[in-house]
């Protein structure tokens, strides 16, 4: 009975490490909790009390410096197939991901990407409304996509000829189809708003890609701050080292260095 119990356990961590387990269970714990919000009728667009506070709204990030929202529209999703498909890919994409960069990497990618997607979504709402009283200025982003789309670009790039099913019909190796992905969002940019914040799927895939680019480039800037300063600390020794030995040699420079 302990083997089956070990076992089970092996194959429940296998198939949901810690991070993508715990986004799941907290993005839709809050999907059921805003059921008992009831939308507000004083709101133009009617919105519930946890979108008109922690959805992302471009006007109250912008003027009222509600920065939050940058992070916290990631765990509100419109409707029951928005976080089905939302949670299915962050599971069939994300599990290898986390499995092979470990917890830490994969949530730090995976927020950057949303708070990346977000800034991407507001600075394109502020460029395009005409004023600050701009309709388009209230009109809130939710849902995790942006960082989802992060996690196909990574998926597709780490894992690039991996054959995956696209659409669940068609095999094909996942750099193209994060390509495909990122083309038919670039298409849907340009075309009459469908109600899909299209620059903040584009906004996470981008952001991605400058993580991955600076990742692999093994570019650090802490690690670099802490190789300078114990280079100096070794030099330093090092001087204080000859002159304690020139002091030791009354001017006999044989055994310095």
């Amino acid at each position: 009975m302990q083997y089956t119990r070990y076992r089970a356990r092996t194959f429940y961590a296998n198939y949901f490490p810690p991070g993508v387990k715990w986004l799941i269970i907290v993005n839709c714990a809050i999907f059921v909790l805003r059921m008992f919000f009831p939308p507000n009728p004083s709101n133009i667009f009617h919105l519930d009390w946890l979108t008109e506070h922690f959805g992302l709204v471009p006007r109250a990030v912008r003027y009222n410096a509600n920065i939050w929202q940058l992070f916290t529209y990631m765990f509100l999703h419109g409707g029951i197939w928005h976080i089905v498909f939302n949670m299915l890919t962050l599971w069939m994409f994300g599990l290898d991901l986390e499995r092979d960069w470990g917890t830490r990497r994969f949530l730090r990618y995976y927020f950057l990407c949303g708070v990346g997607a977000g800034v991407c979504a507001v600075v394109a709402a502020l460029f395009l409304a005409s004023g600050p009283d701009d309709v388009m200025l209230g009109l809130p982003t939710i849902g995790a996509s942006g960082a989802i789309f992060g996690v196909l670009l990574a998926f597709g790039v780490v894992y690039a000829d991996r054959i995956i099913l696209m659409m669940l019909l068609f095999p094909i190796k996942a750099k193209y189809a994060v390509m495909i992905f990122g083309v038919i969002e670039l298409y849907y940019v340009w075309q009459p708003s469908r109600g899909v914040s299209n620059i903040a799927h584009l906004g996470g895939m981008l952001f991605g890609y400058i993580f991955l680019k600076v990742r692999f480039r093994r570019v650090d800037p802490v690690g670099y701050i802490q190789n300078r300063w114990k280079n100096y600390r070794i030099e330093r020794a090092r001087r204080k080292f000859q002159v304690y030995l020139k002091k030791r040699g009354s001017g006999d420079d044989r055994w310095v260095n």
